[in-house]
């Protein structure tokens, strides 16, 4: 058989590709993603800061911390623009009852320095190079002190001087080196937020995976009438994709071979019944001349060939009767039709109609059979055909020990079984009389039908024929 070559998976939509995505996204979490979080948190804070008022929405703990007290003096040099001396003088002031810990001053156009009243540094009443650069080494080059200078209006080119405010880093407290509580919260929600996104992720392609493989399993179990599964919708061309279509080129290909074997099969028992048919009519003249010789002077020798030859022609009557019998019976035109029955008055009945043959053959007939009834549920035709078609079997291949016994027997199950025994020379052996076993076929068939049991045991001795009763039938003898 030529083995069908199905495509190969494109690497971009295949499993494989999304799952190396996904391991990507898990090696890049930490190194990538938890520093850009931290910059996206700090950009968001900052943002908050810079757009808030040093007077607004500030809570008393937050107004030492760096970023807000550099953000909040650039914004007060850039509102002082256009103001006077004094306005500004005013303006530090207030900033320096609002926030006590800081110490600010500023230098006017003209160097002049100006401190609110109440300053705790020691500065020059003017302001020139030297005296900047005393103060760059004293203060802004502390490691303890924390400063920021901005032009008044924010723009140097204004020439309008600048304004200073430092503090000490002991006063901003050490929560300003790193995050507090509720940042921490927030922080770490965020993070744990994208873990979370990658664990449902992970978990969605997986269950995705999971029940793509489970609807194909679901698809091989599941039957339709004809005995086979139904196809299954391919939707994507990944790997699984590709086995649901190597699935489906399977279950069209059975489809097809289910087809042929079912024409064949018709052609077949619509070949044995014509041929039965066409074999009956030949057949039926060459007996009637077999029979108008009879009557005609012959020699002994004609006469055992003419016997011979009657005995062949029964046996080849009998085996079109089986053909047609069996391709009747599997092609379901004949049903059966049990009913509770009295199995030991048709064997009685059987064995009788055989009982003239057996004494023109020679054969010993021991019939041993209980006087009661036993009741089965069978077919009283078809198992009248069963027997038949042993008797027959017992007089074509058993004839070399000239003996037929018909007798009962205890089954497994305890009921009672009836027993049909020769002293042949077993099945193994040749009989001289080979053939096509439909006889025995038949048999099985019926019984499998009726569900009655048959064993069939064999030896040198002979063979024994055990047919026991459907489950459901009353057990043993069962008197009137």
């Amino acid at each position: 058989m030529r083995k069908t070559k199905l495509p190969k998976p494109r690497f971009r939509g295949s499993l494989l590709s999304r799952y190396l995505l996904l391991i990507l996204i898990a090696l890049l979490f930490i190194p990538v993603l938890f520093p850009a979080s931290v910059i996206g948190y700090q950009v968001v804070q900052n943002m908050a800061i810079g757009n808030a008022l040093p007077d607004a929405g500030i809570q008393p703990e937050e107004r030492y911390q760096t970023i807000h007290l550099e953000k909040m003096w650039h914004n007060e040099a850039k509102r002082l623009k256009g103001s006077t001396p004094e306005e500004i003088d005013r303006r530090l002031r207030e900033l320096s009852e609002e926030y006590a810990k800081v110490d600010m001053f500023w230098v006017d156009a003209d160097s002049h320095v100006r401190q609110p009243a109440g300053g705790r540094l020691h500065l020059p009443e003017t302001w020139d190079a030297a005296d900047a650069i005393s103060y760059m080494k004293r203060y802004r080059g502390a490691t303890q002190q924390f400063s920021v200078i901005a032009f008044i209006g924010d723009d140097e080119k204004l020439n309008r001087g600048f304004m200073v405010m430092q503090v000490s880093k002991a006063a901003i407290g050490p929560r300003d080196g790193g995050l507090s509580a509720r940042e921490s919260m927030v922080f770490f929600g965020i993070i744990l937020l994208m873990f979370v996104l990658f664990i449902i992720v992970s978990w969605m392609f997986f269950m995705n995976m999971r029940r793509r493989l489970l609807r194909l399993q679901s698809a091989m179990t599941v039957q339709d009438g004809s005995g086979l599964p139904d196809p299954i919708a391919v939707r994507k061309s990944d790997e699984i994709g590709q086995l649901e279509a190597a699935f489906n080129g399977m279950v069209d290909r059975l489809d097809r071979s289910l087809k042929r074997e079912r024409e064949e099969e018709e052609l077949r028992k619509r070949l044995i019944a014509n041929l039965s048919h066409d074999l009956r009519t030949p057949l039926t003249v060459v007996r009637s001349h077999v029979y108008s010789l009879q009557k005609e002077q012959l020699s002994e020798r004609g006469q055992e060939l003419l016997k011979l030859t009657e005995t062949k022609l029964g046996d080849l009557a009998g085996l079109i009767d089986n053909l047609l019998s069996y391709n009747l019976l599997t092609s379901g035109k004949y049903t059966l039709h049990p009913e509770r029955i009295d199995v030991l008055r048709i064997v009685r009945e059987s064995a009788a109609a055989w009982y003239p043959l057996w004494e023109k053959e020679g054969f010993e007939a021991d019939i041993d059979l209980p006087e009661g009834p036993v009741y089965w549920m069978l077919d009283a035709q078809w198992f009248r055909r069963i027997l038949d078609n042993l008797f027959q079997n017992v007089v074509r291949h058993a004839r070399s020990g000239q003996y037929i016994g018909i007798r009962t027997a205890t089954d497994a199950a305890g009921g009672l079984a009836i027993v049909i025994a020769d002293k042949g020379k077993g099945m193994q052996a040749s009989s001289g009389d080979k053939g096509a076993g439909i006889g025995l076929a038949i048999v099985g068939f019926l019984t499998r039908e009726m569900g009655l049991g048959m064993e069939i045991r064999s030896a040198e001795g002979g063979t024994s024929v055990m047919i026991s009763p459907a489950a459901g039938d009353e057990p043993g003898l069962k008197l009137r």
